[in-house]
């Protein structure tokens, strides 16, 4: 007698979705949007001079972008999920130097941070690229943005508001988004990110990969457009503030000015529907082109504190388009064998950024106000639009198919 067994049905773990992921991205956003405004006030406060806060953001960029192009190969030894289980508690070690560290404490938790979100940046990148369509890029993006608006815009108002009800309270808060991160990503069930084929060579090291991205121009420029719209944002969030206190404007704005600006990701399926209707080209250089003029427009105008400073905010809604269509050209290019050596040199925008623009600014500060900073990084993003103008008209449109089966009508 044959007995008849119930088929066993295998099952897995459903694909990340582009909701999951933009669940992801704004818990990360909500714990670095509840610090952009308090650690340069901080770091102000502790050392009272511009100057000295860009040495400091300096040194920090400089180890920061050192840790993240050897992610790549410490992934041959460590698992990604481990990899960012481990970026995801460096957060929570910040949030300790922070609270009980004092002034040195205080510069420590800004490094620790600062690999914190080189390293989750780089595993989000490559799980992104290993789960989401080529197709779907665009929309992975915007999903991730309004995921990250309301963190972006309650996120700077209410860590300023913080600080000055509690010091330790935003780093609290912090520290509780850094710990629900985790908590999201175990339950994503990312594993690993998918293996396209089984390795016949060892993984790249950094000056092999670095050697495959300088082979590239598309890569190339993609990646500068990420640094100078990076740029723009340290300028933004950094020397803003600042500038608000020497004029007289009051600490509490540049934390105000930086969550009204963030409401702008609310809008930012209209404004990828405005890169559809154009072309990733035609917006990306005009966000340049009119951001780097606001930008001038802020140190021209310095002498007048509201005027300059709606000449920041008239830049950063252009940084807001940026955050929309800047990151597409290099996502574009990427090819899938290169995925996680790629995303290592993407997020090094992040640090690069992080390097150039407090040593510009230390540099110009030597001989001109902080409004000269503001001009700097105008004259950058001026250069940013001339690149843009040799990406291909058709970049990010869809494909044309050709039916060679079906005979063309007459």
């Amino acid at each position: 007698m044959i007995s008849a067994r119930a088929p066993i049905y295998l099952s897995h773990s459903p694909a990340p979705s582009v909701q999951g992921f933009a669940l992801l991205a704004g818990m990360d956003a909500a714990v670095r949007g509840t610090l952009i405004s308090v650690m340069p006030l901080v770091i102000y406060r502790s050392l009272g001079d511009a100057a000295v806060v860009s040495q400091v953001y300096f040194l920090v960029g400089i180890l920061a972008l050192i840790c993240g192009l050897l992610v790549p190969w410490l992934s041959r030894f460590v698992p990604r999920r481990w990899l960012f289980t481990g970026g995801s508690a460096l957060y929570l070690v910040g949030m300790v130097l922070a609270v009980f560290g004092g002034p040195i404490g205080i510069a420590a938790a800004l490094f620790v941070n600062a690999i914190a979100t080189v390293v989750t940046f780089i595993c989000f990148n490559a799980y992104l690229l290993d789960y989401i369509q080529r197709a779907d890029l665009g929309k992975a993006e915007t999903m991730r943005m309004v995921f990250s608006a309301a963190p972006w815009a309650i996120g700077p108002v209410a860590g300023v508001w913080l600080l000055s009800w509690w010091p330790p309270a935003p780093f609290l808060l912090a520290g509780l988004f850094g710990l629900a991160q985790l908590v999201t990503f175990w339950r994503l069930r990312l594993g690993n990110g998918r293996q396209i084929s089984k390795a016949r060579k060892p993984a790249a090291n950094p000056i092999a990969f670095l050697t495959r991205f300088f082979q590239q121009p598309r890569l190339i420029a993609g990646w500068y457009f990420a640094v100078i719209r990076s740029c723009g944002w340290w300028v933004y969030v950094v020397y803003l503030p600042i500038y608000c206190i020497e004029s007289g404007l009051g600490d509490q704005i540049g934390g105000i000015a930086l969550s009204a600006t963030n409401v702008l990701l609310f809008l930012t399926p209209m404004m990828l529907r405005l890169v559809h209707r154009t072309s990733v080209r035609w917006s990306v250089r005009a966000a340049f082109i009119l951001g780097g003029a606001a930008m001038i427009g802020f140190t021209v105008f310095s002498g007048l504190p509201w005027v300059a400073f709606g000449l920041a905010a008239l830049a950063s809604v252009t940084l807001v388009m940026l955050d929309v269509c800047g990151g597409l050209p290099f996502l574009m290019a990427v090819k899938p064998s290169e995925r996680t050596e790629m995303a290592a040199v993407y997020s090094s925008f992040r640090d690069v950024s992080g390097i150039f623009t407090p040593g510009v600014a230390w540099a110009v500060l030597l001989f001109a106000p902080v409004a000269g900073v503001f001009a700097a990084c105008g004259v950058a993003m001026v250069s940013a639009w001339a690149v843009a103008g040799r990406l291909h008209p058709r970049l990010g449109a869809p494909r044309l198919v050709v039916d060679i089966a079906k005979p063309a009508e007459v």
